[in-house]
């Protein structure tokens, strides 16, 4: 497809002007093709803000006019120090205002401009945390299966549930992996697993990479005989289909996507970037490949966009094990690296898969 016709198709794409069977066929494109689909993406953010632009310039015009008019009608009047200045403005009004029009929308634009094409401006990164909008008490976030259950729970008496994350196994013993931000500050961690609330502790923050390394430490918990998923170093190819598993919701929830770009925001190295939907609480989460491998764990995403997530890859999981592993206490953690799921049907994947994802929540 030439450039001209791509920009052809998705103008009509984002304007609905395509027929149900045109519109499939650019959707299904769109999934095979990233960088068709980021084009798309890149559109509709420009005509959103050129719209924006000629919202503006059309609300400025009106209120020259009616400047204007209340000049001539001899409502207003300009404030000035000498009868000279005022002639002169008289005179020149329409060429005044014609030049500070110009002069606008060539400022306006410029910045437009910048702002799109500047890598480092708007939109900005958000993390995919949960933050708990209304504050919560002990008693008010006991789940009904608990309560019913009569279960003891783990949450603090005096401490405020503050954050939500999700988390994953690294090791059948307890290890869990997450992102640093998802338990920044947390005075106590706990994680959930189909209503059963378990305390951890963070061995290992590393804050450059945005991982956190987790260990349960509550006598309940039973370590898992192995790990159903592998983590695979090398990452996925583009286009190569993934999906993701994680607590945006207090319920799990499944995503499918596929890799659009082998480094994340602003070509950064440590991340990929995928297309898939994402939200707060998503921040720790498994990507898998279609083997039931990881290949990285969802961190941030970029505002006001779609199709822009970021995920760290997962070989910074065993960077950041190999420096944990420098102190003898934890020497005995090993990642598998094969996947005992590969060339199931998905639904035999997850089944396998997602008692091993964990609901991260951090009290203050």
């Amino acid at each position: 497809m030439e450039d001209s016709q791509l920009q052809d198709a998705v103008e009509r794409f984002l304007k609905g002007e395509m027929g149900e069977a045109e519109r499939a066929h650019f959707e299904q494109l769109r999934k095979s093709n990233p960088e068709i689909d980021q084009f798309v993406v890149e559109t509709s953010l420009f005509l959103t803000r050129l719209n924006e632009f000629g919202d503006r310039k059309q609300f400025q015009s009106s209120l020259q006019d009616i400047h204007t008019d209340l000049l001539e009608a001899g409502a207003i009047k300009p404030v000035v120090n000498k009868a000279k200045v005022t002639d002169l403005f008289k005179k020149y009004r329409r060429v005044w205002a014609v030049a500070a029009s110009i002069a606008g929308i060539i400022a306006i634009t410029i910045s437009g401009l910048m702002a799109y094409f500047t890598p480092n401006s708007q939109p900005q990164i958000e993390q995919l945390r949960r933050e708990v909008s209304r504050l919560k008490t002990q008693t008010s976030i006991l789940t009904n299966e608990v309560r019913d259950s009569a279960k003891i729970t783990r949450v603090p008496q005096n401490e405020i549930f503050k954050f939500g994350g999700t988390g994953f196994l690294i090791d059948a013993k307890g290890y869990l992996v997450t992102n640093a931000h998802v338990i920044k500050d947390a005075k106590t961690i706990i994680v959930q697993s189909r209503g059963q609330e378990f305390k951890a502790a963070a061995v290992k923050i590393d804050l450059d990479r945005d991982l956190a390394i987790l260990k349960i430490e509550d006598r309940d918990f039973k370590p898992f005989a192995s790990l159903p998923y592998g983590f695979k170093k090398t990452g996925a190819d583009l286009g190569e289909q993934i999906f993701t598993l994680g607590f945006p919701r207090d319920e799990i929830v499944y995503g499918e996507g596929y890799m659009s770009a082998s480094t994340g925001f602003n070509g950064d190295t440590m991340s990929c970037q995928i297309a898939v939907a994402a939200n707060p609480g998503n921040s720790g989460g498994p990507v898998f490949n279609k083997n039931g491998e990881v290949i990285g764990i969802l961190s941030t995403r970029q505002a006001q966009t779609q199709g822009f997530v970021f995920a760290v890859t997962a070989k910074n999981i065993f960077k950041s094990l190999e420096d944990l592993k420098k102190d003898t206490v934890y020497q005995d953690i090993k990642i598998n690296t094969l996947s005992s799921v590969k060339g199931m049907e998905r639904p035999q994947q997850i089944k396998k898969i997602e008692d091993c994802v964990f609901l991260v929540k951090t009290y203050q």
